[in-house]
């Protein structure tokens, strides 16, 4: 094998690393609303009014918080909101559609809140639709719903393989934000999962409740495993269409090195969104995930820097398509 067409040996573990993140990410999400009750209850000097369940959320996060504050009433603000909108170390970041949302449901640009999105607009420019794979805490239940149906099969349940027409998230985009400008409520959203996903867990571990968000978030995961694997990401979600638009500009994309392809279809089989690798298709929807190349058993995927993905450059070398052809030439 020619060592200038072996990938770099640490792409096929970024995949590990990715769960890592939208675990912490997820975590992070439980963690916020129970930080935010605690410090409710330090600012108001009430622990012996606190009940017992009460009482006991406060001695577990005094004993969490203690080695790094003696004042977590405002020492535990480095981070705020969630992954439609928060507070990070000091420095807002927000994601693009909710500056999108924001923007039609005014009709006009506050020009400090669409600098929130500037960073996961240029990280987007850069590596695509990285927020779908990489940090969407909405991801990292759906890719467990993909385990799920999986295990399914093997009992011999149907899950669902239904293909749709993928500009249909763009649709639901426009009308999202059309419905936004009419109403003056960013009503986009309601349907968007990862907004969903910050409110409800909010609701329901510091106000105890839960809200209309939860059944629509749930209907989404019964979809996507009876009728469409990772339907709603693929075909309906509103944050997904606009980052694929964003995504199609994309700086750094995943090439397959033909020359080590076995024609194998395993990058195919693992794609959660439906991509063709194996033909080189690759195309705005991707988001970088690094399943395909962990899966490869011939390191024939790799990242590169470039405007456009390659034309389908044929079968794999390695493959008995290829070697047929070549045998003909002969």
């Amino acid at each position: 094998m020619n060592l200038e067409q072996k990938p770099f040996f640490l792409w096929r573990h970024l995949n590990k690393l990715r769960w890592l993140v939208l675990s912490l990410v997820f975590m992070m999400l439980v963690a916020l609303p129970f930080v935010h009750v605690y410090q409710t209850y330090v600012a108001s000097f009430s622990y012996d009014l606190l009940d017992s369940d009460e009482k006991e959320l406060f001695d577990i996060m005094e004993s969490l918080t203690s080695p790094f504050t003696d004042n977590p009433a405002d020492e535990l603000d480095a981070i705020k909101g969630n992954t439609w909108s928060g507070n990070f170390f000091g420095y807002q970041i927000s994601d693009p559609l909710a500056v999108v949302g924001q923007t039609a449901a005014s009709l006009s640009v506050y020009w400090p809140f669409a600098l929130t999105a500037l960073l996961p607009v240029i990280f987007t420019l850069l590596f695509g639709r990285f927020y779908c794979g990489w940090i969407c805490p909405a991801t990292f239940l759906y890719e467990l719903n993909t385990i799920a149906a999986l295990t399914l099969q093997r009992f011999g349940v149907r899950v669902g393989h239904r293909h749709f027409d993928r500009r249909l998230k763009y649709l639901v985009l426009a009308l999202g934000l059309l419905l936004s400008a009419f109403s003056g409520s960013v009503l986009v959203s309601v349907i968007y999962p990862p907004a969903i996903i910050g409110r409800e867990l909010y609701f329901g571990i510091a106000l105890g409740g839960v809200g209309a968000g939860l059944v629509f978030f749930v209907l989404t995961l019964l979809f996507d495993l009876l009728v469409s694997r990772r339907g709603f990401c693929r075909y309906l979600c509103p944050g997904g269409a606009l980052y694929s638009l964003l995504g199609r500009f994309r700086l750094f994309r995943i090439r397959r090195i033909v020359e080590n392809c076995n024609d194998c279809a395993k990058c195919n089989a693992i794609c959660e969104f439906g991509l063709d690798p194996l033909r080189d298709d690759f195309g705005q929807e991707c988001n970088n995930c690094t399943a395909c190349i962990a899966v490869c058993p011939t390191d024939a995927l790799t990242f590169v820097s470039r405007l456009r993905d390659d034309e389908n450059q044929g079968p794999g070398h390695l493959g008995k398509k290829y070697k047929h052809l070549q045998q003909g030439v002969e």
